[in-house]
């Protein structure tokens, strides 16, 4: 039985945030870039030896008639260089998944669209097509890339052939291993895949004849076999029963299949996995310049130290940008639960951005500074105000704090979810008088908004925030 939407959000969410998630990404997750899949890779060859494409099951033997035929690699080297090196843009899909907090990315293409795109997301990454390129390491890596048939660049070294296949576990033993590995230990999401590949179907079969039962659930796309899409009726039973078949044999290795009704909905899929990994990275907003009644600093420090303590508590990460009067209260109230609960792992906890100083040019301060809450906020699922003032340089008297409302629409933007403590006043009641006048897209605050506006009880209001955090969950 295939698996729902919800469970694969769920778990594959869970999955990333404990840093055990892997992509396999197929000749699907590169076409709507533009580039061809197999049986179009082929296609201008076949002809070249007067066999119809259409007509043929057996690619692999396709491209082995080619080199027999011809004596020679060049015409298939060519091909791949013509097929896979265009300039073309990264597509939604692969934009997603290079987004996610993913370090695992293993592939058969051949294209560089998930290098790039790890690029575009202004990660590094380090790309392995050679086993030679296994045993060392790319400094500042944030990403790898296991490109395990060949590279765009090096096409004499691509894997497309009979041959080449039967070869495989001499010509690239370490490939075949380090993906056994990732296969144990990670959880896959397999995207524009067949699973007609001989390499993963012996890798798989020799881990289910090791592990059995045991083996890690991963999860796959597949579109349904539609009705509509036939004018033969039993063609279509015979293709749905084929595709029900197929789906029991890869449970079997603990591949567990979601499917779709049409290609998109995997980029809305995608889009949920990345909105809902995000919701356990926190961001904390607020300055205090001064203290109106009933909160003093005493209190204040009391509420932002405990607020962010018990959030690591439920095992979110906390950014801060280390506002006045507050900055110090968030980390402090962090790090005394991370070193006696979280055996020290402050980085996976606790994201220290203080913003940059110094900057004498006030347009070139602000844009910096535009751009490094930009940067900040998109890392975030949830965005929290409390208080926010500041003292006016000119005027010396206390106003707003302008960086708290500037971060309110950078986060709207971002599709965080937002929670104003508005009680504690200045931008955080500015903020939530806001979201009162907008309830249809604050939904999800509109059974606390009393006690958000209202309560001043740290604890009441703490247990407010971790509500909404957790109803908005997967």
């Amino acid at each position: 039985m295939a698996v729902t939407k919800e469970e694969l959000i769920r778990e594959y969410t869970r999955a990333i945030q404990e840093g055990n998630a892997a992509i396999f990404a197929g000749a699907g997750l590169s076409r709507p870039s533009g580039f061809v899949d197999w049986k179009g890779l082929l296609k201008p060859l076949a002809s070249d030896i007067k066999l119809d494409i259409d007509k043929e099951h057996d690619l692999l033997s396709v491209a082995q008639y080619y080199r027999n035929q011809r004596r020679t690699r060049s015409g298939i080297n060519q091909a791949i260089m013509d097929a896979f090196s265009k300039d073309v843009a990264t597509n939604e899909t692969a934009q997603i998944i290079t987004r996610l907090p993913i370090f695992t990315y293993w592939t058969t293409n051949y294209d560089d669209v998930i290098e790039n795109g790890i690029k575009e997301a202004n990660r590094n990454p380090d790309v392995k097509y050679e086993s030679d390129q296994l045993s060392v390491m790319k400094r500042d890596r944030d990403a790898i890339v296991y490109k395990m048939h060949g590279d765009v660049n090096h096409p004499a070294n691509a894997v497309l052939t009979k041959e080449d296949y039967e070869l495989y576990e001499y010509r690239r033993p370490l490939f075949r291993t380090a993906l056994k590995g990732d296969l144990v230990s990670k959880v896959f999401l397999f995207i524009g895949f067949s699973f007609e590949d001989p390499n993963l179907d012996y890798i798989l079969s020799q881990i289910h004849s090791l592990l059995g039962e045991n083996v890690h659930d991963h999860y796959c796309f597949f579109k349904r076999v539609q009705e509509k899409d036939y004018s033969d009726l039993k063609e279509y039973g015979y293709d749905r029963a084929k595709q029900d078949m197929q789906e029991e044999n890869l449970r079997n290795y603990g591949i567990q299949t979601v499917f779709v009704d049409d290609y998109m909905e995997i980029t809305v899929i995608l889009h949920e996995i990345e909105r809902v990994s995000k919701m356990k990275n926190i961001f904390i907003s607020g300055s205090t310049e001064e203290y109106s009644l009933p909160w003093n600093q005493v209190s204040a420090e009391e509420l932002a130290g405990k607020l962010s303590g018990e959030l690591v508590k439920q095992n979110c990460r906390i950014t801060s940008g280390f506002g006045l009067g507050i900055g110090s209260a968030v980390i402090n109230g962090a790090l005394d639960v991370i070193y006696a609960e979280k055996y020290r792992h402050i980085d996976e906890y606790l994201c220290l951005r203080p913003f940059p100083q110094n900057i004498s040019d006030p347009t070139e301060r602000a844009d910096k500074w535009k751009k490094y809450r930009e940067e900040m906020l998109a890392e975030t699922g949830v965005s929290i105000f409390i208080f926010g003032n500041k003292k006016d340089a000119k005027t010396g008297s206390i106003i707003e704090a302008d960086g708290c409302m500037k971060e309110f629409e950078i986060a709207k933007s971002k599709g965080n979810i937002i929670i104003p403590i508005g009680s504690t006043g200045y931008a955080a009641k500015t903020i939530l008088e806001n979201v009162k006048k907008d309830m249809v897209n604050y939904h999800y605050l509109s059974k606390y908004i009393d006690i958000l506006e209202t309560e001043t009880d740290i604890s009441k209001l703490i247990r407010c925030v971790i509500e909404i955090i957790q109803t908005n969950l997967y």
